[in-house]
Order: structure tokens, then sequence, then C-alpha cells
């Protein structure tokens, strides 16, 4: 094995820094290679964190999924857990027709276990398919593989106040209730395995913040605790203890967080950070911590939710997005967006700056439904044989070009191209200029972008075709400008295969010029 400089984190490594319970269970990671060798918890200092590691700007694209006991009904979105208790509401309607009226059925019976009105035992409890059940962890991380997912990794606890790990922080939890598994454990265990870093989504900020107020004051700790009603100091110091449980126990490399971080005290969102990040610096290894409010840009990553910007953006951003326009869980009759609409997408986000991960929706009992799979399984058939132009890339001078408008802010969703819109990305090393068109033209392929002014093809070493067999190149006469653009001829009218988006590959003996 070839030998590695050392770094600072190295040396602290190596000077024997305390060792959590997880690093038995997960094998220590190199490559830690930037930033302080400590953080306190201050703004000047957490600041000096590099917000998006070369791992994360490589990756491009990773999987993430909302399953917890708001599964279990299978109705409205994952957000039933707070509709449930809102008068008018088609979920309080259903709830009620199903259930009982809230007051008498509560959510919490969906962690606890009840009977519904007819009869049906009810409770958020997966089994393990070696236990009888079908829930395989092992299976899920083969799929997000096969996906082409770079990392992946659950929501550790929704707004609902439900944490999915051994938490001794918090009682509802699902070691001690429901399924009796340490989720998280399982998943970081099997992604891991996979070869793919372990990501977790943590969205408790909004449950102690709005979530649950509909909800009725409750007269014990431990249902306050629950419905996040143990008060604003308690809730706080709450809030961090579980956070720190997740960093100590699974050592993610990239926790995300959702909305509502500016109503968390200043002095905990401080706390979270350095605790964070010096513990990285123990384990020798970079990590991502990202926010949509409350942080900011110049130690964390900016998340836009289902969208991206409308052109090229930097620092480093990502984007969140769900395999579904109606919900981020499973619900019963849910519809999902085409795969050719997601991948487009990824393609586009790609070329604007950022990464995408795409949450998928498992039923309670652990099956992800075979729609949900077709998609990931097409994204990652593309990803695998084309992945040259995605994985390890970076933004050009210009994302691209074409009718079809993606992003602009949050909640744009994603979009299927046309044969006419053209996607850029470039290798590290700036010599490669990668041209996606999310469609094929014809016999010949204009880029209206790339006219003589825009890139001289003087140090032009080749033009391909990424071809169907990864790669593989189909190798093309040398294109032609004029003042409407760049022109490619192709192998054929026709396209010589079949693909979600096509790849010409520009070769320069230098940097890229223009």
């Amino acid at each position: 094995m070839p030998s590695r400089p050392l770094s600072r984190r190295t040396l602290l490594a190596a000077a024997g820094t305390a060792t959590a319970f997880s690093l038995l269970r997960f094998a220590p990671e190199a490559g830690a290679t930037t930033g302080p060798s400590s953080y306190s918890p201050t703004w000047a200092s957490v600041d000096q964190h590099p917000p998006a590691p070369t791992w994360f700007q490589d990756a491009k694209f990773g999987i993430y999924y909302h399953w917890g006991a708001f599964s279990v009904p299978a109705y409205g979105n994952e957000w039933y857990p707070r509709r449930m208790y809102i008068s008018g509401d088609s979920c309080n309607t259903h709830h009620t027709a199903t259930y009982g009226s809230p007051t008498s059925w509560p959510y919490h019976n969906f962690i606890n276990g009840a009977n519904d009105k007819s009869g049906h035992f009810t409770q958020f409890a997966p089994k393990l398919v070696s236990a009888g059940g079908k829930f395989d962890p092992v299976a899920w991380a083969q799929l997000f593989k096969a996906a082409g997912a770079k990392f992946a990794g659950p929501v550790a606890e929704h707004h609902d106040g439900f944490s999915m790990w051994n938490s001794t922080a918090n009682e509802w939890n699902s070691v001690a209730k429901g399924p009796k598994l340490d989720l998280v454990g399982l998943h970081g265990q099997a992604i891991r395995g996979q070869g793919l870093k372990f990501m977790c989504a943590l969205h408790h900020a909004y449950h102690f913040n709005g979530y649950y107020d509909h909800v009725p004051a409750q007269s014990t700790t431990t249902l306050k605790k629950l419905y996040g009603q143990l008060g604003a100091t308690a809730e706080n110091q709450l809030w961090y203890d579980k956070l720190r449980e997740v960093i100590d126990g699974y050592q993610p490399d990239l926790i995300y967080q959702d909305f509502d971080l500016t109503k968390v005290q200043e002095s905990q969102r401080l706390n979270f950070l350095s605790y964070y990040y010096n513990k990285a610096v123990s384990w020798n290894k970079d990590v991502v911590a990202t926010y949509k409010d409350g942080l900011n840009n110049r130690g964390e990553m900016f998340d836009y939710e289902r969208g991206g910007p409308a052109g090229l953006l930097t620092p480093y951003w990502e984007t969140d997005d769900s395999i579904s326009s109606s919900s981020w869980c499973y619900t019963n009759g849910i519809g999902y967006y085409s795969a050719k609409a997601i991948l487009h997408s990824i393609i586009d986000r790609v070329s604007k700056g950022g990464t995408t991960i795409l949450n998928i929706a498992p039923m309670a009992d652990g099956t992800i439904p075979a729609g949900q799979q077709s998609i990931l399984l097409t994204v990652g058939d593309y990803l695998g044989r084309f992945g040259e132009s995605i994985y390890g890339t970076r933004a050009w001078s210009s994302f691209g070009e074409g009718p079809t408008k993606m992003g602009g802010g949050s909640f744009t969703g994603p979009k299927p191209g046309t044969p006419q819109d053209i996607r850029f990305t470039r290798s590290t090393d700036n010599k490669v200029l990668y041209a996606t068109a999310l469609g094929w033209q014809g016999a010949t392929t204009t880029i209206s972008t790339l006219t003589s002014s825009r890139l001289n093809l003087n140090t032009l070493v080749s033009a391909q075709l990424l071809n169907n067999v990864t790669g593989s190149y189909l190798t093309l006469p040398r294109p032609t400008q004029d003042g409407a653009g760049l022109h490619l001829k192709m192998p054929s009218a026709t396209a010589p295969f079949s693909a979600l988006a096509y790849v010409v590959k520009l070769t320069f003996s230098g940097p890229i010029p223009g």
C-alpha cells in the first residue's frame, strides 16, 4: 500500500484520540485533507470549515428516504402526524374514520401499537428478512449502489420526534419501541458495506417549533417530549443531544438538516457544528453539514428543496428532491416523476455546480415498491454507462443551453429536457469538455454556445460520442464552427443506441480554450 502524506488530522488520529463505540463497527477512513485541526463554538471558528470536500463534489448523486411511523397510515404525506390533529384536514377525517379521534387514538399509537377500528393491529414495526419480515438493509444498499448513488442514508428523525437509532436522550426510539431495531445502525453498516458514504438527515428543529402546535397539552413528561412540549431550554438541549448521539454512534459523512434552524438557539447550533467538525478531525475524514436556514455557506453547504439555481452558482450547493411530487413518504396510490425527468434534473444540477440527493419512499414494512426500484435502476443504468461525464467533473464557464427552463429556486421540481437542451461539464484537469444533449438531435448535433468566439478548436485532440458500453467511444469527424455554433456530424440520423441523454467528449491538448 503506498504511503500518503501525514496531515494534521492524521497526526491527531495517530496520537490516540477518543474512540467511540461506532469505531468498532465502521472502519476508519483515509482522506481528511483540509481544514483546521480544531474548532470552537464560534462563527469565526466554524466558518473555517471547508463546506464541500472533494469526495462530495465528486459524488454528484445520493439517496435518502423518509421512512418511519408516519409511513404506517400511508395517507396524505409525511406530515400526517401534524395534519391528523387539524380539524377539517383530510388526514384528520381519514384518521377519525380509520382509527378514531386523535384524542382517543393519538399518533404515538403508531409507535406503541394499537388496533384500528377494524380490529387490525397497527404499528411501525418492520422486521428483518432474517426474522421473517420484509426489511433487508443490505438489499436496500445494493439497490442504491446499482442506482449510481455515491452516498446514502436515512431520515434519522423527522419532525415527528421518533428517533430511528438507539437513543438515550429520547426514549421514543426504534430500539426501545416499535421495530426494536437500531435502524440507523443497520443502514450505516449496509451502506458502508457497499462502499458508499453514509449520510443522516435530521428534521427535528421543526419538531418543537410548530409541527405539533395542534396537539393538546400532554400530561406526562415522556409524552411532552414526543410532542415537543418540554419548553424552550429543554427542547434546544434535546435538539443538540440527538445530533451528538448520531455523530458519536454512527460517524455520518454528511448531516442534512431541514428548515427552522433559525429558531434553534444560536449557541446550540454552534455547539453542534464545532462538535461535529472536531469529531471529524479525530476520525480523520472530511464531513459535510447542510442547511436551508440558520447556518451559512462559509462552513456549511446550502440546500435547495426540490429545485436549484437557474444558472451557474458558487460556492458548491446541493438539492434534495423526491421521487414523488405528492409525498416524501410512502402513501397508497403514490405517483412518481419519470426516470427521464429525474435523470435530466441530475444532469442539469451537476452542470450548474450542484449535487442531487434523491428521496425515495419505502413502505412501512420495509418494502421498496417496484416502481421506485425501476426508476432508480434506470438512472443507474445511464450513470453506469455515461458516468464519466458526471462523477468527478466540475461545472464549466457555461452550464448549457436550450429551451427548457430548469431550476430558478426551490420547489421547481425535476423536468425532462429536449434534444436541443445541452448541459456542460468538464474534467478536473480542465482538458475535457463534456456536452450532454438531453435527447438525440439527428445526423448533426449543433451546440449554439460553442461559437469560435467561445471555444477555440486549435488545440482540439478528439471529438467522441460516449458509446453504449462504459469506457468505449465512437470517434466523430472534426467539428465545424460558424455563427450558429459548433456542428458535430453524428454516426447516423437515428440514435445508434438507446439512452436518455447523449454525451459528446471534446478533448484538448491543454486547458479548454475559451
